[in-house]
Parts: structure tokens; sequence; C-alpha cells
């Protein structure tokens, strides 16, 4: 049955690689804390953490979505599974390669990234076959997808450069950019379409508002922040370049403020009546909310001299913002394909605000001065979540759909 419909094999396989890697991280901070495990150690494990999350479940989750809607939306023949297995099969097998081989072997760590990229690639390939199939007029988020694609894969062969010739220190540079450049661009070109679509078919009484400078806006804040990311590697020092840091904070306040207005305008109030569509909608506001965040941490890095918030705006958005959409998305599709009634029972209801707790907790552990077994317990929360909802929804996949249609 997984291999009945390409949401069933993509979202099988990015929910093992996540829990996987979230139960690996879990054991990284238990052995951080209190050495129980004595990890050796062949690749740092921050740029393990960092790569895994940022390529390794997230473009498996793309592929169940972008070619289950995308053909919708470019009015195309769909790819059957099988034509998946390949580049999916691939990404999989790499990236549980890359956080074995980080303790064991780091030519075993390269091979599993050189796998991934590969699959990456594939993958990515025969999703602009179908934009170039395409004769709709409309295919502005999915061309903006496919370019996100394309900076994946060259981001991800950045890093396969870096770990290969030793420029080690390039790793976590090409991995924000992706996180950028590829995660979010996708993201914000998906939300940009379906949150107000979602929105409207819900609650009539709210039209679909998506005007493409909205869009516009969220693609160049991820430009702006794909440039933050070389300029501050190119900073000869923390406090060289204030102007810069200034700007930034302007910046991030002002796009800040301008994406929470955004989510107010799309329905965050009146969703708050539906659970799933209220889980998109608190997700999206966790964007404007890292943004702001940043800009927080950047103003106390400039007066301070101290980077007061450690990595607490990173994992706003990552676990916050990409977090909390990646499980309301992932939950409305898997019910709707699976013959199911689109709405978040108390399991999922319960895990979303789990998570959202969890958020907290990692940025209050981010902050400098505090305890090292918080940053342990936040790990704990988010494996703990993760793991549930990923058992949940892959046993949905291996079963025929509860009203007998196929796919």
């Amino acid at each position: 049955m997984v291999m009945a419909a390409p949401h069933r094999l993509g979202f099988a396989l990015a929910m093992l690689v996540l829990v996987v890697s979230s139960l690996w991280w879990l054991a990284v901070q238990i052995d951080r804390s209190t050495g129980a495990f004595g990890l050796a150690v062949q690749v740092s494990p921050t740029l393990t953490h960092a790569a895994v999350m940022v390529f390794g479940f997230m473009p498996l989750f793309f592929s169940g979505f972008l070619f289950t809607a995308g053909p919708n939306w470019l009015r195309v023949a769909p790819l059957p599974a099988q034509r998946l297995l390949g580049p999916l099969a691939l990404q999989t097998a790499g990236w549980l390669l890359w956080l074995a081989g980080a303790h064991t072997a780091a030519g075993l760590a390269l091979a599993g990234l050189v796998l991934a990229l590969a699959g990456l690639a594939w993958m990515f390939a025969l999703y602009w076959m179908l934009v170039r199939q395409s004769t709709v007029e409309d295919r502005v988020h999915a061309k903006a997808v496919g370019w996100g694609g394309v900076v994946g894969v060259l981001c991800l062969a950045g890093i396969v450069w870096a770990q290969a010739t030793g420029h080690v220190d390039w790793s976590l540079v090409w991995t924000r950019t992706a996180l950028w450049g590829f995660i979010v661009v996708v993201f914000v070109a998906v939300a940009h379409r379906m949150i107000p679509f979602f929105t409207s078919s819900v609650l009539p009484l709210i039209e679909i508002w998506r005007p493409f400078w909205v869009l516009w806006l969220m693609l160049g804040v991820a430009a702006w922040e794909v440039l933050a990311v070389w300029v501050d590697f190119a900073a000869p020092s923390l406090h060289a370049w204030p102007a810069w840091t200034i700007a930034c904070i302007v910046v991030e306040t002002v796009a800040g403020a301008v994406l929470l207005w955004l989510a107010v305008v799309w329905g965050l109030v009146q969703s708050l009546k539906i659970r799933l569509l209220a889980m998109l909608h608190v997700g999206f506001v966790w964007f404007g909310l890292a943004l702001l965040y940043s800009a927080l941490s950047q103003a106390l890095w400039l007066a301070t001299g101290r980077p007061v918030l450690g990595l607490g705006a990173l994992h706003a958005l990552s676990m916050g913002f990409l977090g909390s959409l990646m499980i309301a998305m992932v939950t409305r599709v898997s019910c709707g394909h699976s013959g199911r009634a689109l709405v978040a029972d108390n399991l999922v209801w319960g895990l979303f605000w789990a998570l959202q707790a969890v958020v907290g907790l990692r940025l209050v552990a981010a902050v400098e001065g505090v305890p090292l077994w918080l940053t342990m317990l936040a790990a704990l929360g988010w494996a703990a979540v993760i793991t549930v909802w990923g058992l949940r929804y892959t046993n949905w996949y291996g079963r025929p759909r509860l009203d007998g249609k196929p796919g």
C-alpha cells in the first residue's frame, strides 16, 4: 500500500528519517549531559544535526506533497510512486548512512551525503519535468518551489565538496543557506498558495487574498537571510560591521511585523475555531515571531557583545515555523488522502500544542548561561512528539483508504 500513491511513499520515508534523526539527537544530548553512551565523533554533531534537519526529512515530505498537489496545480498527469522510489530511497539511505558515519567513519558519512545529493537532484529533475510539461498560465508557485529545489541541490553539493576537501567550516554555511534558500522558499510558496485557499474553503466569509507582493516579500526575506549568512561568514569579527547588523535588525523588525499583520489578515483569529486550520495559522505566526526574535537577539548582541539569546531565533524558525507547518500540512494531506475527515483529533491537537511548549523550552534553553540539561529536555520533548505523531500516520500509509477509493 505504501507504493499506492506518491504521498504514501514520500511521507513514510520522511517519517523514518525524522524519527530516527530525532531519537539520535536526543541520544547525543543525553551523552553531552551525562556521558552515558561515550559516543565517538567522526563528524561534528552540530553539523550532523543541522544537515539532517535541513536536508533529511523535509525534501521527502516535499516529494509527497509536490507529486500529489503539484500535478493538480500544473494540470499534468501525476507520476506513479514507482517513478519516485529510486530518488527517495537514495535520500533515505543517504541520511541514515550520514548519521551512522558521524560516529563510525567520516568516509561513510560522506558516502551518505553523495547518495542523498544524487537522490535530491533526481527528485527535482522529475519535478521540473512536470513544470515544463505544464501549459497553465499561473506557474509562479510551482516555479518558486522548483528554484528552491535547485538551491537545495547546489547547497548539498557544496556540503559534499566541503566535507571531501576538508573545508569543514563551509559546511554549516551551505546548510544555513539551504535552510533559507531552499526549505523556507518552498514553505512560503506553498503557504502563500494554500493557507488562504484552505481558510476560505472552511470559512466562506473570508475571501482568498494572496496578492503576489506578499509572496515577493516572503521570498525577499529568504533572499536577505541567505545574504546575511554569507556576510556573517565573511565578517572578520563579530563587531566588524555594525552598520550591517543594524540593517538586519531593521529589515527583520519590519518584515516580522508585516508577517504578523498578514497572519491576522489571513484569518488567524477566525481559524482558532477549527483545529486543523488553526494549526496552519499558528505555525505561520512563528515566521513573523522568528524574525522579530532574531532582530531582538542581534540588538542584544550589538549592545552587550555577547550572544545573549544564542540560537533561539534559529529554532523559532525551524521548530516553530517549519515544524508546526510540517505537522499541520502532513496531517491534512494524510487525513484527506486516507479517506478520513479533515479534522485534527484530540491526539494530534495535543501533540501540536505540546510542540509549541517544546519550542518555548528550546528558546529558554538557548539563552546564555542556562544549564545544558534544558537542551536535553527540549530534545526529549521534540523526539516524543515526533515519534508519536510519526508512528500514528505511518500506520495509515500502509493501509487502504477508508472510503475504498484508490490512492
